[in-house]
């Protein structure tokens, strides 16, 4: 009885002192990959290693609390950010350098994280918070990305209302679709991908992503929707689906929609022939955020002209 109870002693004190080592004010709570992790009391200094976390914080008005940023972020955001701020590349980054940093938190997506290990594994040792946001395949779950970056960096009202704004934008999208007749609803090929000699397929999304979600948020049909996921096609498989329209956000060609027009053997597709084959924004469209509403309206025009033509017309 009396090993019992000295052995109830120590567990009792070890517990004690673990318990000592947090903070009182420290809260555990998961990230988006599931992790447990524990928020800082204040967040005065953040490094985010995505561009669209980068894009909600300074939406939430904390761009002079970012001190460093992944290299994309640093490019696309450079005027919105202080001068100073330092850049890694999210795939390698400095871990040491970012230690030195000693931010309250950094936000990771899980582009750091495709070859298997965590690329912040040292940052992680460093008892620096690091949370874990992968790219969301659904307009929820954006949402739910926004709350959980307001929640971490204490501006949950700014989360709030991004997030309403969202919702709203989407509802109203929604209304306009609810008009369009079924027998009038356009299949929607969306090539994030040209095919080339060298790679003769088309980089596409499936259903269970979010733009298979805008696509059917608008009121069309996503031709490649029996397929899950971010998918490649082949063209001879993508000429077989006949789209009405083609929408495409590649960027690394001057003028995608000319080239996808001059495709060989293309010429008998409906959105060829028609002449129904779109450029919309790349960045608006690829990160999952609260803007891809932008690149879903942008969408909604080029595919129903008419039906959205005075959409967002009364608002501010």
């Amino acid at each position: 009885m009396k090993i019992k109870k000295l052995c109830s002693f120590l567990l009792a004190a070890v517990l004690c002192c673990s318990m000592a080592m947090v903070p009182a004010s420290a809260k555990s709570v998961k990230d988006r990959s599931g992790n447990t992790i524990v928020l800082p009391k204040e967040v005065n200094t953040i490094v985010s290693m995505a561009p669209s976390t980068t894009q909600v914080l300074i939406d939430m008005g904390l761009a002079d609390k970012i001190v460093a940023v992944d290299t994309n972020s640093k490019e696309d955001f450079a005027s919105q950010l202080n001068a100073d701020v330092q850049s890694f590349d999210m795939m390698n980054p400095d871990n040491e350098a970012i230690v030195a940093l000693d931010p309250d938190i950094v936000f990771t997506s899980g582009m750091s994280s495709t070859k298997g290990d965590d690329a912040f594994q040292a940052v992680r040792d460093a008892d620096i918070c690091v949370a874990d946001i992968p790219s969301s395949t659904s307009l929820k779950g954006i949402e739910k990305d926004i709350t959980f970056i307001g929640r971490c960096v204490k501006e949950k009202d700014e989360a709030e209302d991004i997030v309403d704004d969202m919702e709203d934008e989407i509802e109203d999208i929604k209304d306009v679709a609810k008009t369009i007749k079924k027998s009038d609803r356009k299949t929607v090929l969306f090539e994030l991908s040209l095919p080339s000699d060298d790679s003769p397929t088309i980089y596409t999304a499936g259903k269970k992503t979010y733009i298979d979600e805008m696509i059917t948020t608008i009121g069309a049909k996503n031709a490649t929707h029996s397929q899950k996921g971010w998918i490649s096609v082949s063209e001879e498989e993508a000429v077989a689906m006949d789209p009405d329209v083609i929408i495409t956000n590649v960027d690394y060609t001057d003028d995608p929609v000319s080239t996808i027009l001059a495709d060989d053997g293309w010429q008998d597709v409906e959105a060829i022939v028609k002449k129904q084959v779109y450029s919309i924004d790349t960045d608006t469209s690829s990160r999952p955020n609260q803007h891809v509403v932008d690149a879903m309206i942008e969408m909604a025009k080029d595919v129903y002209p008419e039906e959205y033509a005075n959409f967002g017309d009364d608002e501010d």
